[in-house]
Protein backbone atom coordinates (compact mmCIF):
# COMPACT_ATOMS: atom_id res chain seq x y z
CA UNK A 1 0.00 0.00 0.00
CA UNK A 2 1.42 3.69 -0.77
CA UNK A 3 2.46 5.29 1.84
CA UNK A 4 3.23 8.88 2.86
CA UNK A 5 3.69 10.30 5.83
CA UNK A 6 3.00 14.15 6.53
CA UNK A 7 4.73 16.87 6.39
CA UNK A 8 3.38 20.83 7.31
CA UNK A 9 1.54 22.28 4.53
CA UNK A 10 3.00 24.53 2.56
CA UNK A 11 0.53 24.40 -0.82
CA UNK A 12 -2.36 26.60 -1.37
CA UNK A 13 -6.30 24.87 -1.61
CA UNK A 14 -5.86 26.36 -5.30
CA UNK A 15 -2.73 25.19 -5.62
CA UNK A 16 -4.26 21.57 -4.72
CA UNK A 17 -7.18 21.43 -7.41
CA UNK A 18 -9.73 22.62 -5.26
CA UNK A 19 -12.39 24.40 -7.17
CA UNK A 20 -12.98 28.08 -6.84
CA UNK A 21 -16.17 28.43 -5.33
CA UNK A 22 -15.10 26.24 -2.85
CA UNK A 23 -12.07 28.27 -2.09
CA UNK A 24 -14.29 31.34 -2.02
CA UNK A 25 -16.66 29.21 0.58
CA UNK A 26 -13.70 28.85 2.62
CA UNK A 27 -11.90 32.12 2.52
CA UNK A 28 -15.17 33.56 3.98
CA UNK A 29 -14.84 31.56 7.13
CA UNK A 30 -11.52 32.36 7.76
CA UNK A 31 -9.88 29.06 6.10
CA UNK A 32 -6.88 29.66 3.75
CA UNK A 33 -4.07 27.65 4.09
CA UNK A 34 -4.47 23.73 4.12
CA UNK A 35 -3.33 21.45 7.28
CA UNK A 36 -1.36 18.53 6.32
CA UNK A 37 -3.58 15.80 6.03
CA UNK A 38 -5.34 17.65 3.31
CA UNK A 39 -2.52 18.79 1.17
CA UNK A 40 -1.80 15.25 0.99
CA UNK A 41 -4.79 13.66 0.54
CA UNK A 42 -6.60 16.46 -1.84
CA UNK A 43 -4.54 15.56 -5.38
CA UNK A 44 -5.77 12.06 -5.00
CA UNK A 45 -9.50 12.08 -3.70
CA UNK A 46 -10.02 15.62 -5.85
CA UNK A 47 -9.18 12.73 -8.93
CA UNK A 48 -11.13 9.79 -7.44
CA UNK A 49 -8.50 7.53 -5.90
CA UNK A 50 -9.60 5.52 -2.86
CA UNK A 51 -7.67 6.94 0.67
CA UNK A 52 -7.17 5.49 4.29
CA UNK A 53 -6.04 7.99 6.05
CA UNK A 54 -4.89 7.55 9.80
CA UNK A 55 -4.86 10.88 12.18
CA UNK A 56 -6.44 11.72 15.33
CA UNK A 57 -9.24 13.64 15.42
CA UNK A 58 -8.26 17.81 14.93
CA UNK A 59 -5.78 16.84 12.57
CA UNK A 60 -7.74 18.21 10.12
CA UNK A 61 -9.61 14.96 8.09
CA UNK A 62 -13.26 16.43 7.99
CA UNK A 63 -12.81 18.89 5.80
CA UNK A 64 -9.59 16.82 4.29
CA UNK A 65 -12.73 14.11 2.88
CA UNK A 66 -15.57 17.25 2.71
CA UNK A 67 -13.67 18.98 0.05
CA UNK A 68 -13.65 15.97 -2.90
CA UNK A 69 -17.37 14.82 -1.68
CA UNK A 70 -18.75 18.11 -2.76
CA UNK A 71 -16.58 18.74 -5.41
CA UNK A 72 -17.02 15.59 -7.39
CA UNK A 73 -20.54 15.21 -6.57
CA UNK A 74 -20.91 18.68 -8.44
CA UNK A 75 -19.19 17.86 -10.92
CA UNK A 76 -16.94 20.96 -10.04
CA UNK A 77 -13.16 19.31 -10.52
CA UNK A 78 -11.84 20.69 -14.03
CA UNK A 79 -9.42 17.28 -14.52
CA UNK A 80 -9.54 13.98 -12.99
CA UNK A 81 -12.80 12.18 -12.73
CA UNK A 82 -16.30 13.82 -11.95
CA UNK A 83 -19.54 12.71 -10.73
CA UNK A 84 -22.01 14.98 -12.48
CA UNK A 85 -25.84 13.37 -12.09
CA UNK A 86 -29.34 13.90 -10.54
CA UNK A 87 -29.83 12.80 -7.18
CA UNK A 88 -33.07 10.74 -7.08
CA UNK A 89 -35.93 10.46 -3.94
CA UNK A 90 -34.47 8.30 -1.22
CA UNK A 91 -30.96 7.68 -4.05
CA UNK A 92 -28.56 9.93 -2.14
CA UNK A 93 -24.98 10.00 -3.95
CA UNK A 94 -22.64 10.71 -1.41
CA UNK A 95 -22.24 8.94 2.37
CA UNK A 96 -20.42 9.60 5.22
CA UNK A 97 -20.62 7.54 8.21
CA UNK A 98 -20.17 8.41 11.72
CA UNK A 99 -20.19 6.67 15.00
CA UNK A 100 -21.96 8.72 17.45
CA UNK A 101 -24.47 11.47 16.72
CA UNK A 102 -22.16 14.81 17.90
CA UNK A 103 -19.92 13.75 15.26
CA UNK A 104 -22.38 13.37 12.54
CA UNK A 105 -23.89 16.87 13.61
CA UNK A 106 -19.92 18.33 13.48
CA UNK A 107 -19.49 16.80 10.04
CA UNK A 108 -22.44 18.24 8.37
CA UNK A 109 -20.86 21.36 10.04
CA UNK A 110 -18.42 21.14 7.94
CA UNK A 111 -19.54 20.24 4.57
CA UNK A 112 -23.03 21.79 4.78
CA UNK A 113 -21.68 25.24 3.51
CA UNK A 114 -19.69 23.82 1.14
CA UNK A 115 -21.98 21.94 -0.26
CA UNK A 116 -24.85 25.17 -0.50
CA UNK A 117 -21.86 26.74 -2.26
CA UNK A 118 -22.13 24.19 -4.83
CA UNK A 119 -25.76 23.65 -5.08
CA UNK A 120 -25.98 20.40 -3.23
CA UNK A 121 -28.01 19.57 -0.67
CA UNK A 122 -27.19 17.74 3.07
CA UNK A 123 -29.00 16.05 5.67
CA UNK A 124 -27.86 13.69 8.79
CA UNK A 125 -29.97 10.18 10.24
CA UNK A 126 -29.03 9.27 13.42
CA UNK A 127 -31.22 7.66 16.37
CA UNK A 128 -32.85 9.08 19.03
CA UNK A 129 -35.36 11.50 17.36
CA UNK A 130 -38.02 11.17 15.56
CA UNK A 131 -37.00 9.61 11.86
CA UNK A 132 -39.65 11.34 9.78
CA UNK A 133 -38.46 14.49 9.38
CA UNK A 134 -35.61 12.60 7.87
CA UNK A 135 -38.00 10.06 5.62
CA UNK A 136 -39.31 13.21 4.19
CA UNK A 137 -36.17 14.93 3.35
CA UNK A 138 -34.82 11.48 1.87
CA UNK A 139 -38.73 11.30 -0.21
CA UNK A 140 -37.60 14.89 -1.57
CA UNK A 141 -34.12 13.66 -2.91
CA UNK A 142 -30.73 15.00 -1.14
CA UNK A 143 -27.18 14.38 -2.43
CA UNK A 144 -25.32 13.85 0.64
CA UNK A 145 -26.62 11.65 4.10
CA UNK A 146 -24.22 11.95 6.93
CA UNK A 147 -25.38 8.99 9.16
CA UNK A 148 -25.25 7.13 11.72
CA UNK A 149 -24.87 3.15 11.21
CA UNK A 150 -28.09 1.89 13.41
CA UNK A 151 -30.20 4.77 12.25
CA UNK A 152 -29.36 3.82 8.58
CA UNK A 153 -29.58 0.51 8.89
CA UNK A 154 -33.24 0.92 10.01
CA UNK A 155 -34.31 3.39 6.81
CA UNK A 156 -32.48 0.94 4.59
CA UNK A 157 -34.93 -2.04 5.88
CA UNK A 158 -38.16 0.01 5.88
CA UNK A 159 -37.50 0.69 1.93
CA UNK A 160 -36.63 4.54 2.81
CA UNK A 161 -33.37 5.11 1.61
CA UNK A 162 -31.30 2.86 -1.08
CA UNK A 163 -27.41 3.33 -1.72
CA UNK A 164 -27.14 2.06 -5.17
CA UNK A 165 -26.56 5.54 -6.56
CA UNK A 166 -24.00 6.22 -4.06
CA UNK A 167 -20.59 7.39 -5.55
CA UNK A 168 -18.26 8.62 -2.70
CA UNK A 169 -18.36 7.09 0.43
CA UNK A 170 -16.65 7.93 3.46
CA UNK A 171 -16.16 6.27 6.49
CA UNK A 172 -14.98 8.63 9.54
CA UNK A 173 -13.51 7.20 13.34
CA UNK A 174 -13.36 3.62 12.23
CA UNK A 175 -11.23 2.77 15.02
CA UNK A 176 -14.45 3.90 17.40
CA UNK A 177 -17.16 2.40 15.37
CA UNK A 178 -14.58 -1.08 15.76
CA UNK A 179 -15.04 -0.30 19.55
CA UNK A 180 -18.77 0.09 20.18
CA UNK A 181 -19.79 -2.98 18.06
CA UNK A 182 -20.55 -1.15 14.44
CA UNK A 183 -18.36 -3.27 12.35
CA UNK A 184 -20.70 -5.63 11.23
CA UNK A 185 -23.16 -3.04 10.18
CA UNK A 186 -20.85 -1.13 8.36
CA UNK A 187 -19.74 -3.99 6.52
CA UNK A 188 -23.54 -4.84 5.22
CA UNK A 189 -24.20 -1.34 4.38
CA UNK A 190 -20.12 -0.79 2.24
CA UNK A 191 -21.74 -3.67 0.55
CA UNK A 192 -25.01 -2.01 -0.49
CA UNK A 193 -23.03 0.66 -2.27
CA UNK A 194 -21.76 -0.14 -5.92
CA UNK A 195 -18.53 -1.35 -6.94
CA UNK A 196 -15.70 0.40 -8.07
CA UNK A 197 -16.97 3.65 -6.48
CA UNK A 198 -14.53 6.00 -4.30
CA UNK A 199 -14.41 4.82 -0.69
CA UNK A 200 -12.45 7.29 1.87
CA UNK A 201 -11.80 5.74 5.26
CA UNK A 202 -10.41 7.82 8.28
CA UNK A 203 -9.20 5.83 11.55
CA UNK A 204 -6.43 6.40 14.14
CA UNK A 205 -5.76 3.00 14.05
CA UNK A 206 -6.24 -0.48 11.98
CA UNK A 207 -7.02 -2.57 14.97
CA UNK A 208 -10.45 -4.48 16.01
CA UNK A 209 -11.08 -5.88 12.27
CA UNK A 210 -10.51 -2.09 10.83
CA UNK A 211 -7.50 -3.67 8.55
CA UNK A 212 -10.00 -5.94 7.06
CA UNK A 213 -12.74 -3.15 6.13
CA UNK A 214 -9.71 -1.72 4.39
CA UNK A 215 -8.85 -4.91 2.74
CA UNK A 216 -12.22 -5.65 1.55
CA UNK A 217 -13.99 -2.37 0.23
CA UNK A 218 -10.95 0.00 -0.33
CA UNK A 219 -9.40 -0.21 -4.14
CA UNK A 220 -5.34 0.33 -3.71
CA UNK A 221 -5.62 2.73 -1.75
CA UNK A 222 -3.13 5.50 -1.08
CA UNK A 223 -2.26 5.62 2.74
CA UNK A 224 -1.69 9.13 4.40
CA UNK A 225 -0.63 9.14 8.17
CA UNK A 226 -0.77 12.01 10.58
CA UNK A 227 -0.25 11.79 14.29
CA UNK A 228 -2.11 8.69 15.33
CA UNK A 229 -4.43 7.99 18.78
CA UNK A 230 -1.20 6.56 20.53
CA UNK A 231 0.94 9.47 19.66
CA UNK A 232 0.99 12.37 22.44
CA UNK A 233 -0.01 15.87 21.36
CA UNK A 234 3.60 18.19 22.08
CA UNK A 235 1.20 21.18 22.99
CA UNK A 236 -0.73 19.33 25.46
CA UNK A 237 0.92 19.52 28.98
CA UNK A 238 0.27 16.88 31.26
CA UNK A 239 -0.32 16.99 35.24
CA UNK A 240 -1.23 14.04 37.30
CA UNK A 241 -2.66 15.14 40.69
CA UNK A 242 -2.65 12.50 43.92
CA UNK A 243 -5.17 13.22 46.23
CA UNK A 244 -5.53 11.18 49.82
CA UNK A 245 -9.29 10.91 49.67
CA UNK A 246 -12.78 11.45 48.30
CA UNK A 247 -13.44 14.77 50.43
CA UNK A 248 -9.68 16.23 48.92
CA UNK A 249 -10.76 15.08 45.48
CA UNK A 250 -14.03 16.21 45.41
CA UNK A 251 -12.85 19.99 46.72
CA UNK A 252 -10.39 19.65 44.28
CA UNK A 253 -12.65 19.04 41.22
CA UNK A 254 -14.53 22.14 42.58
CA UNK A 255 -11.42 24.30 42.51
CA UNK A 256 -10.79 23.39 38.73
CA UNK A 257 -14.35 23.79 38.07
CA UNK A 258 -14.36 27.12 38.80
CA UNK A 259 -12.55 29.09 36.36
CA UNK A 260 -13.23 31.21 33.77
CA UNK A 261 -13.09 29.27 30.55
CA UNK A 262 -13.98 26.20 29.43
CA UNK A 263 -13.60 22.67 30.90
CA UNK A 264 -14.57 19.46 30.65
CA UNK A 265 -14.36 16.62 33.41
CA UNK A 266 -14.68 13.15 32.72
CA UNK A 267 -16.20 10.74 34.73
CA UNK A 268 -16.50 6.82 34.48
CA UNK A 269 -20.25 6.45 34.83
CA UNK A 270 -23.39 8.06 33.27
CA UNK A 271 -24.31 8.55 37.60
CA UNK A 272 -21.65 10.12 38.35
CA UNK A 273 -21.57 12.57 35.18
CA UNK A 274 -24.84 13.50 36.56
CA UNK A 275 -24.12 13.75 40.20
CA UNK A 276 -21.09 15.52 39.50
CA UNK A 277 -22.67 18.32 37.08
CA UNK A 278 -25.64 18.74 39.62
CA UNK A 279 -23.01 19.24 42.60
CA UNK A 280 -20.96 21.92 40.86
CA UNK A 281 -24.19 24.01 39.62
CA UNK A 282 -25.72 23.53 43.16
CA UNK A 283 -22.78 24.98 44.81
CA UNK A 284 -22.61 28.21 42.13
CA UNK A 285 -20.78 26.87 38.80
CA UNK A 286 -22.98 25.94 36.23
CA UNK A 287 -22.38 22.83 34.61
CA UNK A 288 -24.39 20.48 31.91
CA UNK A 289 -23.91 16.78 31.53
CA UNK A 290 -23.30 14.79 28.74
CA UNK A 291 -24.15 10.55 28.67
CA UNK A 292 -25.94 8.40 27.18
CA UNK A 293 -28.86 8.24 29.37
CA UNK A 294 -29.93 11.98 27.96
CA UNK A 295 -32.41 11.91 25.08
CA UNK A 296 -30.87 13.43 21.63
CA UNK A 297 -32.81 16.51 22.53
CA UNK A 298 -31.06 17.13 26.20
CA UNK A 299 -27.52 16.40 24.65
CA UNK A 300 -27.86 19.05 22.40
CA UNK A 301 -29.43 21.42 25.11
CA UNK A 302 -25.99 20.89 26.73
CA UNK A 303 -23.57 21.01 24.09
CA UNK A 304 -25.02 24.04 23.39
CA UNK A 305 -24.74 25.71 26.22
CA UNK A 306 -21.44 24.37 26.42
CA UNK A 307 -19.90 25.94 22.97
CA UNK A 308 -22.18 28.88 22.67
CA UNK A 309 -20.24 29.95 26.78
CA UNK A 310 -23.71 30.43 28.01
CA UNK A 311 -22.05 27.21 30.67
CA UNK A 312 -18.93 26.70 30.69
CA UNK A 313 -18.16 23.30 32.34
CA UNK A 314 -18.98 19.84 30.84
CA UNK A 315 -19.47 16.42 32.88
CA UNK A 316 -19.18 13.65 30.37
CA UNK A 317 -18.47 10.33 30.27
CA UNK A 318 -16.53 8.37 27.34
CA UNK A 319 -19.30 9.60 25.23
CA UNK A 320 -17.77 13.18 24.37
CA UNK A 321 -14.04 11.75 24.54
CA UNK A 322 -14.36 10.82 20.41
CA UNK A 323 -16.17 13.63 17.72
CA UNK A 324 -16.87 16.49 19.97
CA UNK A 325 -15.15 19.35 18.49
CA UNK A 326 -15.57 22.82 20.58
CA UNK A 327 -12.91 25.52 20.14
CA UNK A 328 -11.37 26.83 22.58
CA UNK A 329 -11.51 23.70 25.64
CA UNK A 330 -8.49 24.95 28.34
CA UNK A 331 -8.76 22.31 30.65
CA UNK A 332 -9.64 18.66 30.52
CA UNK A 333 -9.56 16.70 34.02
CA UNK A 334 -9.80 12.81 34.13
CA UNK A 335 -12.14 13.52 37.61
CA UNK A 336 -11.95 9.16 36.99
CA UNK A 337 -8.99 7.85 35.27
CA UNK A 338 -10.14 5.79 32.49
CA UNK A 339 -9.89 1.89 31.88
CA UNK A 340 -7.35 1.82 29.35
CA UNK A 341 -4.81 4.21 27.44
CA UNK A 342 -6.81 5.04 23.93
CA UNK A 343 -9.43 6.19 25.88
CA UNK A 344 -7.18 8.59 28.01
CA UNK A 345 -5.79 9.85 24.82
CA UNK A 346 -9.06 10.58 22.90
CA UNK A 347 -10.19 12.40 25.87
CA UNK A 348 -7.25 14.45 26.39
CA UNK A 349 -7.63 15.35 22.47
CA UNK A 350 -10.65 17.69 23.39
CA UNK A 351 -7.74 20.40 24.42
CA UNK A 352 -5.00 20.73 22.18
CA UNK A 353 -6.76 20.92 18.87
CA UNK A 354 -5.41 21.97 15.57
CA UNK A 355 -1.74 22.78 16.70
CA UNK A 356 -3.31 25.32 19.91
CA UNK A 357 -2.08 24.15 23.69
CA UNK A 358 -3.99 23.13 26.62
CA UNK A 359 -3.58 21.01 30.33
CA UNK A 360 -5.06 18.05 30.89
CA UNK A 361 -5.42 17.12 34.89
CA UNK A 362 -5.74 13.12 36.19
CA UNK A 363 -6.87 12.91 39.66
CA UNK A 364 -5.23 9.79 41.04
CA UNK A 365 -6.73 8.39 44.26
CA UNK A 366 -4.17 6.12 46.23
CA UNK A 367 -5.76 2.89 45.31
CA UNK A 368 -5.30 3.46 41.39
CA UNK A 369 -1.60 4.60 41.65
CA UNK A 370 -0.75 1.19 40.00
CA UNK A 371 -3.37 1.20 37.19
CA UNK A 372 -2.62 5.05 36.57
CA UNK A 373 1.34 3.86 35.99
CA UNK A 374 0.34 1.56 33.63
CA UNK A 375 -2.22 3.67 31.58
CA UNK A 376 0.61 6.95 31.72
CA UNK A 377 3.12 4.30 29.97
CA UNK A 378 1.18 2.73 27.29
CA UNK A 379 -0.03 6.40 26.57
CA UNK A 380 3.75 7.59 26.31
CA UNK A 381 2.86 10.13 28.79
CA UNK A 382 6.33 11.25 31.19
CA UNK A 383 4.71 12.68 33.94
CA UNK A 384 5.63 13.24 37.43
CA UNK A 385 2.66 12.93 40.11
CA UNK A 386 2.92 15.42 42.82
CA UNK A 387 0.42 15.42 45.69
CA UNK A 388 -1.09 18.40 45.63
CA UNK A 389 -4.55 20.50 47.69
CA UNK A 390 -7.01 22.46 46.44
CA UNK A 391 -4.79 25.61 47.22
CA UNK A 392 -1.75 24.44 45.88
CA UNK A 393 -0.43 27.01 43.86
CA UNK A 394 0.05 24.71 40.52
CA UNK A 395 -3.73 24.03 41.50
CA UNK A 396 -4.42 27.96 40.97
CA UNK A 397 -1.90 28.56 38.15
CA UNK A 398 -4.06 26.25 36.10
CA UNK A 399 -7.77 27.45 36.82
CA UNK A 400 -6.83 30.75 36.12
CA UNK A 401 -9.24 33.53 36.56
CA UNK A 402 -11.80 32.49 38.19
CA UNK A 403 -15.39 33.28 37.62
CA UNK A 404 -18.08 34.59 40.02
CA UNK A 405 -20.25 32.21 41.90
CA UNK A 406 -23.42 31.93 40.60
CA UNK A 407 -26.55 31.98 42.45
CA UNK A 408 -27.51 27.91 42.95
CA UNK A 409 -31.05 28.40 41.57
CA UNK A 410 -29.31 30.90 38.76
CA UNK A 411 -26.91 27.79 37.85
CA UNK A 412 -29.79 25.46 37.67
CA UNK A 413 -31.60 27.41 35.30
CA UNK A 414 -28.34 28.05 33.40
CA UNK A 415 -27.40 24.56 32.94
CA UNK A 416 -31.15 23.62 32.16
CA UNK A 417 -31.81 26.11 29.89
CA UNK A 418 -33.21 25.43 26.36
CA UNK A 419 -32.10 27.46 23.19
CA UNK A 420 -34.54 30.48 22.18
CA UNK A 421 -36.78 28.66 19.85
CA UNK A 422 -36.16 30.37 15.87
CA UNK A 423 -38.86 31.10 13.69
CA UNK A 424 -38.33 29.84 10.41
CA UNK A 425 -36.35 32.29 8.27
CA UNK A 426 -35.42 33.82 11.15
CA UNK A 427 -31.39 33.05 10.94
CA UNK A 428 -31.09 34.65 14.67
CA UNK A 429 -27.75 35.37 15.59
CA UNK A 430 -25.77 34.32 19.17
CA UNK A 431 -23.05 35.98 20.45
CA UNK A 432 -20.48 33.30 21.76
CA UNK A 433 -19.15 33.88 25.56
CA UNK A 434 -17.02 31.28 26.98
CA UNK A 435 -14.53 33.71 29.53
CA UNK A 436 -10.77 34.30 29.51
CA UNK A 437 -9.62 32.99 25.81
CA UNK A 438 -6.20 32.35 25.36
CA UNK A 439 -5.82 31.09 21.86
CA UNK A 440 -9.06 32.59 20.01
CA UNK A 441 -11.65 31.42 18.10
CA UNK A 442 -15.43 31.95 19.78
CA UNK A 443 -16.16 28.54 20.25
CA UNK A 444 -19.69 27.54 18.66
CA UNK A 445 -20.91 24.50 17.86
CA UNK A 446 -24.09 24.86 15.10
CA UNK A 447 -26.89 23.66 13.30
CA UNK A 448 -26.65 22.64 10.29
CA UNK A 449 -27.94 23.74 6.97
CA UNK A 450 -29.97 20.88 5.70
CA UNK A 451 -31.87 21.77 2.81
CA UNK A 452 -35.46 20.14 2.59
CA UNK A 453 -34.50 17.54 5.48
CA UNK A 454 -37.73 19.21 7.53
CA UNK A 455 -35.31 17.93 10.59
CA UNK A 456 -36.54 17.97 14.27
CA UNK A 457 -33.21 19.39 15.96
CA UNK A 458 -33.32 22.18 17.80
CA UNK A 459 -32.16 25.35 15.68
CA UNK A 460 -29.12 26.46 16.84
CA UNK A 461 -27.62 29.44 14.53
CA UNK A 462 -24.81 32.00 14.72
CA UNK A 463 -24.08 35.53 13.55
CA UNK A 464 -24.41 36.45 9.53
CA UNK A 465 -21.02 36.76 7.48
CA UNK A 466 -19.81 40.17 7.08
CA UNK A 467 -21.84 41.91 4.55
CA UNK A 468 -24.13 39.58 3.75
CA UNK A 469 -27.51 38.43 5.62
CA UNK A 470 -27.86 34.88 7.35
CA UNK A 471 -29.49 32.33 5.27
CA UNK A 472 -33.16 31.42 5.97
CA UNK A 473 -34.21 28.73 7.82
CA UNK A 474 -31.96 26.81 10.11
CA UNK A 475 -28.79 27.14 9.11
CA UNK A 476 -24.94 26.24 10.39
CA UNK A 477 -22.46 28.86 9.23
CA UNK A 478 -19.71 27.18 10.45
CA UNK A 479 -16.70 24.99 8.77
CA UNK A 480 -14.42 22.87 11.76
CA UNK A 481 -17.13 24.19 14.32
CA UNK A 482 -15.85 28.10 13.38
CA UNK A 483 -19.01 30.43 13.18
CA UNK A 484 -19.22 32.78 10.29
CA UNK A 485 -18.43 36.52 11.35
CA UNK A 486 -18.49 36.16 15.08
CA UNK A 487 -15.81 37.97 17.22
CA UNK A 488 -14.07 36.36 20.40
CA UNK A 489 -14.65 38.52 23.46
CA UNK A 490 -11.33 39.77 24.92
CA UNK A 491 -10.24 37.66 27.93
CA UNK A 492 -8.08 38.04 30.28
CA UNK A 493 -5.20 35.78 30.27
CA UNK A 494 -3.39 33.62 32.89
CA UNK A 495 -0.57 35.12 35.05
CA UNK A 496 2.58 33.71 34.41
CA UNK A 497 1.69 31.13 32.04
CA UNK A 498 2.48 31.29 28.51
CA UNK A 499 0.22 30.30 26.32
CA UNK A 500 0.89 28.50 23.44
CA UNK A 501 -0.38 29.20 19.90
CA UNK A 502 1.18 26.75 16.83
CA UNK A 503 -0.57 27.28 14.32
CA UNK A 504 2.05 29.28 12.41
CA UNK A 505 2.03 32.00 9.75
CA UNK A 506 -0.29 34.41 10.98
CA UNK A 507 -3.48 32.26 9.86
CA UNK A 508 -6.64 32.71 11.14
CA UNK A 509 -7.52 30.38 13.81
CA UNK A 510 -8.74 27.08 12.24
CA UNK A 511 -11.10 24.64 14.86
CA UNK A 512 -10.53 20.87 15.72
CA UNK A 513 -13.57 20.15 13.77
CA UNK A 514 -11.97 19.94 10.21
Amino acid sequence: MPQNTLAPATASFDALGVPGVLVRSLTTRGIDAPFPIQAATLPDTLAGRDVLGRGRTGSGKTLAFSLPLVARLAALVPSGETIPGRTRAGRPRGLVLAPTRELANQIADTITPLATAAGLSVTTIFGGVSQNPQVAALSRGVDIVVACPGRLEDLMGQGHIHLDAVAVTILDEADHMADLGFLPGVTRILRATPRGTQRLLFSATLDNGVDRLVAQFLDNPLHHSVDSAESPVAAMEHHVFLVGSTDAKNELVRTLASGASRRLLFTRTKHQAKKLARQLTSSGIPAVELHGNLSQNARERGLDAFSSGEVRVMVATDIAARGIHVDDVDLVVHVDPPAEHKAYLHRSGRTARAGHGGDVVTLVLPEQRGDFRALARAAKIRVTPVDVTADDPRVVDLVGDVAPAVDPQRAHLAASRKPAPQQPGSGGARSAGGGRRRRGGSGAVHSTTTPGSGSARPARTSAPAAGGAAPSGRTRTTVNGRPVGSASPAGAGRPGRSRRATGGQGAPRRTGGR
